[in-house]
């Protein structure tokens, strides 16, 4: 497994080791013991959510706040997103910088996402499944989120408004100057 750190520090790409001949693959896609140690973090994952999307699907910006704060492992199973994080931390020297990576099926790449940051996708293939470890159990009154148009974030989601899909939700979201900070 290769860790990179991205500009947002504690913020990592994860690149595991793909074992293929004419059967198929096979790779570890996680290792308690070998992430902790190689993004010197201390997070211990205790539930998995999955989704289900087609192209143009845009979910986020969005996270946790107080106790119910979240870190994110994140991968796609099926297809390909458009995957972005954004640093909300107001003491950090990226506050309010974001980073996108393209996570497919093909490249099996990892986003972690720590506690503090906002996180998002939007589906680039026809469809997509995507995978997402958590360190805390969701909790619907700690939510909130960042529009994910906010012209201060200026995030290009690869593919124009008009084919954009996105909740009612996520269209109210305020911008990161009026959002609820974690």
């Amino acid at each position: 497994m290769n860790v990179l750190e991205t500009k947002l520090k504690g913020c990592f790409v994860i690149e595991p080791k793909i074992f293929e001949d004419k059967r198929g693959y096979f790779f570890e896609s996680f290792n308690l013991k070998q992430f902790q140690k190689l993004t010197k973090s201390n997070t211990v994952f205790i539930q998995d959510n999955e989704s289900y999307s087609t192209k143009g699907v845009l979910r986020g910006l969005h996270y946790q706040t107080g106790k119910y704060a979240q870190a994110k492992l994140v991968r796609v199973v099926k297809g390909k997103v458009l995957d972005v994080a954004v640093d909300l931390r107001r003491n950090s020297k990226t506050y309010g910088e974001h980073f996108s990576i393209e996570l497919s099926e093909e490249n099996k790449k990892q986003l972690f996402v720590p506690r503090g940051f906002a996180h998002g996708f939007i589906v680039l293939s026809d469809t997509a499944i995507f995978s997402y470890k958590c360190d805390n159990y969701y909790n619907k009154d700690s939510e909130e989120g960042v529009i994910y148009n906010d012209v201060d974030l200026n995030i290009d989601w690869k593919l124009p408004e008009n084919e954009l899909i996105v909740s009612e939700k996520d269209i109210i979201l305020p911008t990161l100057n009026n959002a609820v900070l974690p």
